[in-house]
């Protein structure tokens, strides 16, 4: 079977992000809380979908920032766990997902007697994303080439084809996703279908790497010529 090229190549974008301090640092956690509340958007962004570009390692218990220092700075294990359990992919715009995040705190404040303060480290100091793009000089027309390319780009390119295409450019589903599905694209809409069903959270960009190729892979398998 002669592989399918594509109307339109997959263009391999990669990313840079740039950091901009805001001034603005809490001590505990209800001045988390009302920073989370005023901050820019951009700032929720750099702390929930930019940590994915940050950190490389395995998946984490805590994988925000606000979740992090709850759990490390302050030690509150209960609030960061319930920090943790946010899913910054399953929404569908940064302004649903600082509302969750504040009502999560809010309702563990109730809880408790006291406000939890850093106890160890450093106050939480906001920062806030910006991301410039970087083009590759990287193209493919066929699965083949897409997986091959798929495999070998850097992780910014991963960040900015599912975090940044989903949440900052409204692309749902991530570029991969809607170019493998389309007309213009691969025409593969039960390969897109599966590539979309993959769950960000508990994953790094690699994991989420990892998860791809192995469904592209199956795919490729499943259709070789005898």
């Amino acid at each position: 079977m002669t592989e399918q090229l594509t109307v339109a190549p997959f263009h391999f974008v990669g990313c840079v992000e740039l950091r901009e301090m805001l001034g603005r640092k809490a001590g505990d956690v209800e001045q988390l809380m009302r920073g989370i509340e005023e901050v820019p958007a951009d700032s929720i962004y750099y702390h929930t979908h930019s940590y994915f570009l940050r950190n490389e390692a395995g998946p984490t218990l805590f994988p925000s920032d606000f979740a992090t220092w709850a759990a490390v700075s302050v030690r509150d294990r209960i609030l960061s766990e319930r920090l943790g359990l946010i899913d910054p992919f399953e929404f569908r715009d940064l302004e649903a997902l600082r509302t969750e995040i504040v009502s999560t705190i809010d309702d563990h404040l109730k809880s408790l007697w006291n406000v939890p303060r850093v106890m160890h480290g450093d106050p939480f100091e906001f920062v806030s994303s910006h991301i410039l793009e970087v083009d590759l000089g990287l193209s493919a027309t066929s699965l083949g080439e897409f997986r091959s390319l798929l495999a070998s780009v850097d992780r910014s390119v991963l960040f900015n084809h599912i975090c940044e295409a989903k949440i900052r450019k409204g692309r749902q589903g991530g570029d991969f996703v809607i170019w493998v599905g389309s007309e213009d694209g691969l025409n593969l809409p039960e390969l897109a279908r599966q590539l979309a069903a993959i769950q960000p959270i508990g994953l790094t960009l690699e994991g989420i790497r990892a998860r791809m190729l192995a469904i592209v892979d199956q795919w490729l398998a499943e259709r070789k010529p005898a």
